[in-house]
């Protein structure tokens, strides 16, 4: 087996930087091939993607193959050896700043479970070669680019730990659907999306969500959806005095002036003109 080994540096370095990564690199291992025990001053993030091998931390042994990552925390004493019989293929970036931290803890990565097992279709080994085109290239703008691949890689990672971590059963798979539409609504509505657009971004039938989400929240989508850009509609009033009745309305995402007139006095008992007089002129106290 031929071993190779490629490194790109970051052609630019910025001291104290909420991020910055440092370069990256890739690897066809010999058998046996070791590093370490040392330690490093930087977070020094591995995938492996092909072959197995050993890393092992201060606290504990893991034996990893493809799919596998690890990282390297800095000044932990660390040490890392490829198969004697398939030699693992890895690819690596390095990483540091002063949101470094908690950006791995977000990731899931700590020096107590430094590893993580990714699904099929990762992301990440793209996103590290990626990182490494772009440091070859020697474009300034290649440390940004940088960023890009390192915070794709970050997502990926941290939401393999949230699927991890959430608890079994139908229960919870209801309120987290359900938590979904809500996060939904909220940066949506704005725009004149349906409930229908909403149910075919989440993938589920309409049926179904309309049932969970009363289940949760006792209101149906349409009603909750249409609370929430009232709601929206009445702080707009009060705040935006310039603004007429009809670009407040399009504003919170219902395009007809007259629907949304009907429907804020069906939720609040007032016209939208009443309903700003009173806010503007409370009257004598």
């Amino acid at each position: 087996m031929e071993h190779t080994y490629s490194v790109g540096s970051n052609p630019v370095y910025f001291d104290q930087q909420p991020l910055h990564v440092l370069f990256a690199g890739e690897s066809q291992t010999l058998p046996l091939h070791q590093a370490g025990p040392k330690i490093y001053d930087y977070y020094l993030l591995h995938y492996i993607e092909s072959g197995s091998g050993v890393f092992r931390t201060e606290q504990r042994k893991y034996e990893l193959g493809a799919g596998d990552c690890f990282l390297i925390h800095p000044a932990q004493l660390v040490s890392y050896i490829s198969d004697q019989q398939q030699p693992w293929r890895y690819r690596w970036a390095a990483f540091t700043g002063t949101e470094a931290e908690q950006l791995a803890m977000q990731a899931g990565f700590t020096p107590e479970k430094p590893v993580l097992t990714t699904a099929e279709g990762s992301l990440i080994p793209g996103a590290l070669a990626g990182m490494m085109s772009a440091f070859y290239a020697g474009k300034e703008s290649a440390h940004l680019t940088s960023l890009g691949y390192l915070y794709l890689i970050i997502g990926e990672a941290s939401g393999l730990l949230i699927s991890s971590s959430r608890l079994p059963g139908a229960e919870s798979q209801v309120k987290r659907t359900v938590k979904q539409m809500i996060n939904y609504m909220a940066s949506q509505y704005a725009h004149p999306v349906s409930i229908e657009q909403m149910c075919g971004s989440l993938g589920y039938n309409r049926a179904y969500l309309s049932r969970i989400f009363k289940q949760e929240t006792g209101l149906s989508p349409v009603t909750y959806l249409l609370k929430l850009r009232i709601e929206k509609s009445r702080q707009l009033l009060r705040e935006r005095p310039e603004l007429s009745v009809e670009q407040v309305a399009a504003s919170v995402g219902l395009t007809d002036a007259l629907y949304f007139s009907r429907q804020f006095k069906r939720f609040c008992a007032q016209s939208p003109s009443t309903y700003r007089q009173a806010t503007a002129n409370p009257g004598p106290k």
